[in-house]
């Protein structure tokens, strides 16, 4: 990956709905090579897909709560049942496997108070979970920036 990969990258992070043709103008390839290098990039993997990012206050989501789920047991069976039932659950936007002393990070956004109570009861209902705790952002100081790319770091 070089300068001009990683320039177009950035552009695309930014602005995914860049053409081809403002993006070439704005990387100054002509349109040609331009178009290549992102069918590459693309092709590649390093560019996994286009979407829009949607306001949540608009869509009655501006309720964000983190949340810490640990496990009675870490058997395959278990892990791998946990993990299905919260990749079905809408509110759920990201799940990650931590260290520490929970094993799941949950990302969840929901209209309101009894909307969460309504996925915390659900999260309860799988036999697996042995502990739920919740933190709700008051705030969101910085969200949905570019990631940095190789030479920036």
């Amino acid at each position: 990956m070089d300068r001009i990969d990683r320039q177009m990258l950035q552009l695309l992070q930014q602005e995914g709905r860049l053409s081809t043709v403002e993006l070439a103008e704005r990387v100054a390839l002509s349109p040609s090579p331009c178009a290549r290098r992102l069918k590459r990039l693309e092709d590649s993997g390093i560019i996994s897909s286009y979407r829009a990012v949607l306001n949540r206050k608009l869509l009655q989501l501006a309720t964000t709560v983190f949340v810490n789920v640990r496990l009675m047991h870490h058997r395959e069976d278990a892990v791998r049942l946990f993990e299905e039932a919260v990749t079905t659950m809408d509110e759920v936007i990201a799940c990650h496997v931590v260290s520490g002393a929970f094993d799941y990070l949950l990302e969840v956004v929901v209209r309101d108070l009894p909307d969460y109570e309504k996925l915390v009861r659900k999260l309860q209902a799988l036999s697996m979970v042995q502990d739920i705790t919740s933190n709700f952002a008051i705030r969101t100081v910085k969200s949905g920036t570019p990631l940095p790319l190789p030479g920036q770091l």
